[in-house]
């Protein structure tokens, strides 16, 4: 799969490309990170990419120019490799929130133009003509698309085959399933903490798988209970939750 970042700060990637697990994904291009600075596409000396609002008001306004020299060339590229031109994702504050469903149907997908705003906004006429889904990462603000950018591309990378250890790690995951994940421990057996001794479930040292999935599922349930309680309506509205899932809801909820 193939993402085209315009970007005016190209610079931030290419640290991002060579660390963690994820650098798996981009050594052997399963995920294919193609930068292209905005500022190479300025009409004038300056290499200005934006302007005044109209109206008035305080910030600048990314200009339609540059960015559609861009996305010409983008799409270019890609069809001269043989692609047909890859969705164009806006990060917004306005946008839908990035999901890991989303993330999910993206990592399957061949991948998408990811446009990184900066300063006051975009110029709403390239946004009608050429974004075709604008995404958030949440309710606030950041200075730039970059973190986001990264954000998204960080959370498909992840998912492509063989860049996990375990290919079954992911799946496991926060959200997998709609749920929050589960609690996890690792040596010591028993690790004092101030001055109290905090052991490992002792469930998880059973060695009985069946028990131990159980205790899994119904710390799930609780954790996102107590913390998402928004999460068990939708994956009870989608049909997510067992029988015994409810039954333990309902116990635990009382």
């Amino acid at each position: 799969m193939r993402f085209d970042v315009i970007t005016l700060f190209p610079e931030l990637f290419a640290p991002f490309q060579s660390v963690g697990v994820t650098r798996r994904a981009f050594e052997n291009k399963s995920v294919d990170v193609r930068l292209w600075p905005l500022r190479d596409f300025a009409e004038d000396t300056y290499r200005r990419v934006d302007d005044r609002a109209y109206g008035g008001g305080p910030g600048m306004v990314m200009l339609v120019e540059p960015l559609g020299k861009a996305l010409a060339a983008i799409q270019a590229d890609q069809a001269a490799q043989g692609l047909s031109p890859l969705p164009v994702v806006l990060f917004s504050p306005a946008g839908k929130p990035l999901t890991q469903a989303r993330v999910q149907s993206l990592a399957q997908s061949a991948g998408a133009v990811l446009l990184c705003g900066r300063y006051e906004g975009i110029d709403q006429r390239f946004i009608d003509a050429h974004v075709d889904e604008e995404v958030s990462l949440g309710d606030y603000v950041l200075s730039g698309g970059e973190l986001p950018a990264l954000t998204l591309i960080d959370a498909v990378a992840r998912l492509q085959p063989g860049v996990l250890n375990d290919a079954a790690s992911h799946q496991q995951d926060s959200f997998s399933d709609g749920l929050l994940d589960c609690p996890h421990y690792s040596r010591p057996e028993v690790l004092a903490i101030n001055g109290v001794d905090r052991p490992v479930p002792e469930v998880l040292m059973s060695g009985h798988h069946a028990h131990i999935a159980k205790w899994r599922r119904e710390q799930q349930l609780a954790i996102t209970a107590r913390r998402r309680p928004e999460l068990i309506e939708i994956a009870r509205q989608s049909g997510a939750l067992s029988k015994e899932d409810e039954r333990f809801l309902k116990t635990f909820l009382l």
